[in-house]
């Protein structure tokens, strides 16, 4: 007797799964793959969580974990034994026996010596404080570096860089909230208000990534938002997204005075990508705000769009001029090194998988070109036309490089 529910059906498209052989990783292309622990200034990130580890180890990869790497980021070490990761306490050695190094920041000037011959970097290159003798050595050792600021996919979004925005966007509210505090020098207000107190008015200097989560943020805790920025479109794609709940006007040099004049928060969000971020707001601007308000200038790794900011450290994050409370951190998302930790992975895993199922670095960056546009060093030239320029430096097309074999 048939069933009448599953007349017609064949077994392909009907009761059957779709099962499909997997290749398996073969140990001849497994990647060993290092994790440092980060040793720069203040930075509390790990380049990936025991979750990323343990996908790695699963798809028949090794990966070496830094001892105590992830305790910035409360990932202790025995979660990522347990993921089966490979404890080292030594950086030399990790150096030593990794393929691949993964790491957030670029490595420093101990870790440059640690780096061998023909290994494949895959870490931020910070433009802000590059220099031409370490590229020049990377080159020497015949590394493939690929930077964090340049993988691009291709929808042509920057991946990495997004995610560390959106990060920044949200946190420079969250901050902006607790030092508008009195017991933090604020003016003594909430972003929000309360029945029959009007709300903060929150002022945000660019329409980007971090900017459009700081007004995400800041119309979620109920201030009263204005974006200003130079270019219309984002403007109007920010006003699709937020609704008209978020006020837009042009980056006039009067709507900018005037906004920053009745400001309680100023977010500094503009930039422009692979340059200076634009000088936006003006010292004698900053003068003209009230007592207690609050700047962030979120940009401050790219020199900041706020005339009287410097950078600040995460042990002392502030200070005060003209009255008003500046927070000026470059690496804010190491604050949040938790939440940093696993949108690295989100993002790294996927590549590090590409890399081990092509066998080798050439057929990765032939075949993927998030990858291919993230390389910035690659058999012992420099691939990237804009570093290039900014430290006067020949450059090779890398799709040159990898079709001719050199």
């Amino acid at each position: 007797m048939e069933i009448p529910a599953l007349q017609g059906l064949g077994l392909e498209g009907g009761v059957l799964t779709r099962e499909k052989p997997r290749k398996v990783q073969t140990h001849e292309n497994a990647l060993c793959i290092g994790v440092p622990r980060e040793i720069s200034n203040e930075e509390r990130r790990v380049a990936l969580s025991p979750a990323g580890v343990h996908t790695l180890v699963s798809g028949g990869h090794r990966v070496l974990v830094g001892q105590e790497a992830g305790l910035g980021a409360n990932f202790p070490d025995d979660q990522y034994a347990d993921a089966g990761a490979e404890l080292v306490e030594s950086p030399g050695d990790l150096y030593a026996r990794s393929d691949l190094i993964v790491k957030v920041g670029p490595p420093c000037d101990e870790e440059v010596t640690f780096l061998r011959e023909r290994q494949i970097l895959i870490s931020a290159l910070h433009l802000g404080v590059a220099s031409p003798d370490y590229l020049k050595h990377l080159m020497e050792l015949g590394i493939t570096g690929i930077g964090f600021e340049f993988i691009r996919d291709t929808d042509g979004t920057l991946p990495i860089v997004r995610m560390m925005h959106e990060i920044m966007g949200t946190m420079s509210v969250q901050i902006a909230a607790r030092y508008l505090e009195s017991s933090e020098g604020g003016r003594g207000i909430m972003l929000g208000g309360i029945s029959g107190v009007p709300p903060s008015n929150v002022v945000i200097l660019g329409a980007g990534v971090v900017g459009e989560w700081a007004a995400r943020t800041a119309l979620g805790f109920g201030a009263h938002v204005l974006v200003l920025d130079n270019d219309l479109s984002a403007l109007r794609a920010l006003e699709h997204y937020l609704g008209r709940g978020v006020t837009t006007a042009m980056a006039t040099e009067q709507y900018v005075r005037q906004a920053v004049a009745t400001a309680d928060v100023v977010i500094g969000a503009m930039m422009t990508a692979g340059s200076r971020a634009p000088m936006v707001v003006t010292e004698d601007m900053v003068a003209a705000m009230r007592d207690g308000s609050v700047i962030v200038d979120a940009v401050i790794d790219q020199g900041g769009c706020i005339e009287t900011s410097f950078p600040t450290t995460h042990s002392e994050p502030t200070f005060v001029k003209h009255g008003v409370v500046h927070y000026s951190v470059p690496n804010m998302p190491s604050n949040a090194a938790r939440t940093a930790t696993y949108a690295l992975t989100n993002v790294l895993v996927p590549y590090l998988i590409k890399i081990g199922d092509a066998g080798s670095i050439n057929e990765a960056l032939w075949s993927d070109v998030g990858l291919r546009n993230g390389a910035y060093v690659y058999r012992r030239h420099l691939t990237k036309k804009s570093l290039a320029s900014m430290f006067g430096m020949a450059h090779r097309d890398i799709e040159l490089l990898i079709a001719s074999g050199i």
